[in-house]
């Protein structure tokens, strides 16, 4: 599968950048690692005049600790944040998910601003231009019908990136830069929840930071996901955990889920539920109950949705028993 020709912008500085989209901005791709884009151009699910290579923008690399937390820039690389030993220590739950994306080599290329900034999934949408001439093409892709839920008007195409759900549970925010200057919203407000149109960015925007509070350094991590493969694949389903214990109660945690509906999701009650508590079989088994019925997996992927649904209730008990014990 052959790029469609287009014309390379190399950006050195991040005015620079944001003047690029600004002026292309109905006809332009940002790359940052290329790990998604790249494939999704040859598939013919982008054909942009103009792709906007930011490699080069070194204002927006690197770990920086301050007073208020941590910011990471868009464009480190998740190899950087998986060996950290400063986020391994403080935030080992975005640790733990950014070793789990992909393989090392495309760690070493994938950036935490495009893990961010994963394009959604879907069994209908990721495939050839051929494949999806032939099924009549999608809502989200030059077509009117939702395969997934034929039905309806919505498209479900899933959220499949690893850090973002990590991200939600250390309660980040990030920087988005654009010709009006620069914003700061929660990663949680980020995402539409709508596959075809899945996060508030405009098209002359870019995503420069990511920041995680103070309050949430020292709460323990981990990082559960189901994919067919142990390496390469998209998670399934994946669930992220982070924790305080005191004196053998749980004094505070976040659970949140990611590739079973069309954005990552924080499990709402599970805070409560869990705050004060002994961990427990029984505990932990309730928290996955609530988890699975945040899960609202359709057929998005090879596997069922009755499997991704019981696995996110398997892979949250396992987690949190996990955080209980590290």
């Amino acid at each position: 599968m052959s790029l469609t020709p287009f014309k390379l912008l190399r950006p050195r500085s991040l005015d620079e950048a944001v003047g690029a989209l600004a002026k292309h901005a109905t006809n332009i791709r940002v790359l940052a690692g290329g790990t998604d884009l790249i494939p999704s151009m040859r598939q013919k699910l982008f054909e942009p005049q103009y792709v906007l290579d930011i490699r080069h923008i070194g204002e927006m690399k690197g770990i920086r600790m301050g007073a208020e937390g941590v910011a990471i820039g868009a464009l480190t690389s998740l190899t950087d944040i998986e060996h950290s030993d400063f986020l391994r220590k403080h935030y080992p739950v975005l640790t733990e998910a950014a070793g789990t994306v992909a393989s090392p080599v495309l760690r070493n290329m994938g950036t935490i601003g495009g893990n961010i900034c994963l394009d959604t999934r879907c069994l209908w949408y990721n495939q050839s231009l051929t494949w999806r001439k032939g099924c009549g093409f999608c809502i989200k892709k030059d077509g009117d019908l939702c395969h997934v839920a034929p039905g309806g008007s919505k498209c479900w195409a899933a959220f499949s990136a690893d850090t973002p759900p990590a991200l939600l549970c250390l309660h980040a925010e990030i920087e988005i830069a654009g010709p009006a200057g620069t914003r700061r919203v929660k990663l949680s407000e980020f995402y539409t929840g709508i596959g075809d149109n899945y996060r508030h960015l405009q098209a002359n925007e870019i995503v420069t930071r990511v920041f995680l509070p103070q309050n949430m350094a020292g709460y323990s991590g981990i990082y559960r996901k189901l994919r067919v493969r142990g390496s390469i694949d998209y998670p399934l389903a994946g669930v992220a955990v982070a924790m305080k214990r005191s004196n053998g109660h749980i004094e505070d945690a976040y659970i949140a889920l990611t590739a079973v509906n069309p954005a990552p999701l924080l499990v709402k009650g599970a805070t409560v539920f869990l705050t004060g508590k002994a961990m427990s079989e029984e505990v932990a088994a309730a928290v996955g109950d609530l988890a699975a019925k945040t899960a609202k997996p359709l057929t998005t992927s090879a596997l069922t949705p009755e499997y991704r649904r019981e696995m996110i209730r398997v892979f949250t008990k396992r987690a949190v028993l996990a955080a209980a014990s590290n």
